[in-house]
């Protein structure tokens, strides 16, 4: 069977904000530094930072999303963008007001407040502390026949 999930390249905190992200969104996070490596740099060929991210995965809950600290350039990407967002679609308004309100008691901020859009569905945006924002949507309820 196959599976996608999103990749980030985190500016040298990946371990921090996936188990933050675990927190939050829940599921089973799988990480491995480079220490974990009884050699890296001959494993890799260059000597990466002490305690980067070799590779992290989050799945099962809210959130899939893999990644690791992007260490090959001189100045790691920032991980706020305007470029990118990840779209959670918890089942009830509930639900998502509740995964909003986590996400600012742990640092975040409300960018656009959990409100019914024009199209139906209840709609907000949040950002994490870290800067990544969360769209929240939660479908409207299909008519009754």
């Amino acid at each position: 069977m196959s599976t996608n999930s999103p990749y980030v390249n985190f500016p040298g905190n990946g371990a921090e904000v996936l188990a933050q992200w675990q927190e939050l969104f829940g599921g089973e996070l799988d990480v491995m530094s480079y220490d974990d490596f009884p050699d890296p740099e001959a494993a890799f060929g260059f000597a990466p930072p002490q305690g980067a991210l070799a590779h992290g995965t989050l799945t099962g809950g809210l959130l899939t999303v893999a990644g690791g600290d992007a260490i090959m350039s001189e100045t790691p990407p920032a991980l706020p963008s305007e470029t990118y967002s990840f779209l959670i679609s918890p089942d009830t308004t509930e639900e998502a007001s509740a995964l909003a309100e986590s996400i600012v008691a742990a640092g975040g901020e409300v960018v656009m407040p959990l409100e019914q859009a024009p199209w139906g569905a209840h709609y907000g945006q949040v950002k994490d502390r870290n800067g990544v924002l969360f769209q929240l949507n939660v479908e409207a309820a299909a008519p009754q026949a």
